[in-house]
């Protein structure tokens, strides 16, 4: 009981932590990269990697080094990117409302993305290279939208009225595309897909348009763990600590938000990362911000590039990204609440 409660309030981050962290996500980054759909196997794939690093000779033909580099790296890469900025935008909702059940999309990111997408794919023919822009556009939108709603009373919005506008704004949008989607039935299935979520990348184009992005917004995340301990005591606590609690929380959710919306452009709607991964680094680390957010990217990259993996090995074709994980998640959910019936019995 005294060492779980020291754990709980952990507020450094331990180096042999880290390193074990980011051991855990280069094995399951290699694994992913060694192992696809193609049948390369996979001593000779670790033959190609090494041939690039030491400028021998590689056992891959040109065609299946292309299936390497230009598939199946970017690919591993763009899902570590993703659930990152998911799972680090998950940690930071969870700090800024005070609420372990908060999720990226909680402002409505995932509702103003998929009503953009809807409409580029309704109206727009061959609509496939305009979704990604039109979905971070949408959500960028959804999350202004619910941030303005929470003002219409005039002065800065508090988290209660955030959320609330957060759930209306996402209603509404979402009638909106359901509405927009009855104009074309026809494109109701790929809709659908995209909303599913998935990561089908042809090339390094994705990875490098949502990289800049998702590295701006967990530079500034990852700076901020002191922040949201100090905002988790109240935001009168916070004050007399020299803290401007209001300005500290818009910073936080703008920088979630941005990552959020970055990781739905080029992946559709990814559920439980955000939610899960967060609550085991808790379990595991202690509940510190400052260990939390550090810990949840690399989780968070670690736990998606593993779904992927799974999306696109388990089964001849390829399950949806965002079955995996609620595959994955709610099995979590139903131990995590019946945990929190016994404690509360």
């Amino acid at each position: 009981m005294i060492r779980s409660r020291r754990a709980s309030v952990r507020t450094r981050l331990r180096a042999r932590t880290v390193v074990i962290a980011v051991l855990v996500l280069a094995a399951v980054l290699l694994c992913a990269v060694l192992a696809g759909a193609g049948d390369l196997g996979w001593r000779r794939v670790l033959g190609e990697l090494v041939a690039q690093v030491t400028g021998g000779q590689s056992p891959l033909s040109a065609r299946e080094a292309a299936i390497v580099w230009q598939l199946r790296v970017p690919r591993v890469l763009l899902a570590g990117l993703v659930g990152a900025a998911l799972a680090m935008s998950g940690a930071t909702f969870q700090g800024v409302f005070r609420n372990p059940l908060a999720d990226p999309y909680l402002l409505g990111a995932a509702a103003g993305a998929g009503m953009a997408a809807t409409l580029v794919v309704v109206l727009t023919p061959n609509a496939g290279a305009w979704v990604p822009p039109a979905a971070f556009l949408g959500a960028i939108g959804g999350v202004g939208l619910s941030w303005l709603l929470g003002r219409t009373g005039g002065g800065r919005p508090g988290t209660g009225t955030l959320l609330l506008a957060g759930v209306a704004v996402g209603s509404f949008l979402s009638a909106v595309q359901t509405f927009v989607q009855q104009l074309r039935t026809e494109t109701i299935r790929q809709v659908y897909t995209w909303m599913l979520g998935g990561l089908n990348v042809t090339g390094w184009h994705e990875v490098l348009v949502a990289a800049p992005y998702i590295g701006l917004a967990a530079v500034v995340l990852c700076l901020s763990g002191r922040l949201l301990d100090v905002l988790s005591l109240g935001d009168a606590e916070a004050a007399s600590l020299g803290l401007h609690p209001a300005r500290v929380r818009l910073l936080l959710l703008a920088a979630a938000s941005l990552a959020t919306a970055a990781a739905v452009s080029v992946s559709g709607l990814i559920g439980f990362v955000g939610i899960v991964v967060p609550h085991v680094v808790r379990l595991l680390a202690g509940g510190s911000y400052r260990v939390v957010l550090p810990l949840s990217l690399l989780g968070g990259a670690a736990f998606l590039i593993a779904a992927d993996q799974v999306a696109r090995t388990v089964m001849p074709g390829e399950l949806p990204l965002g079955v995996v994980t609620a595959f994955a998640g709610a099995p979590f959910f139903v131990a995590v609440l019946r945990s929190s019936r016994e404690k509360v019995s």
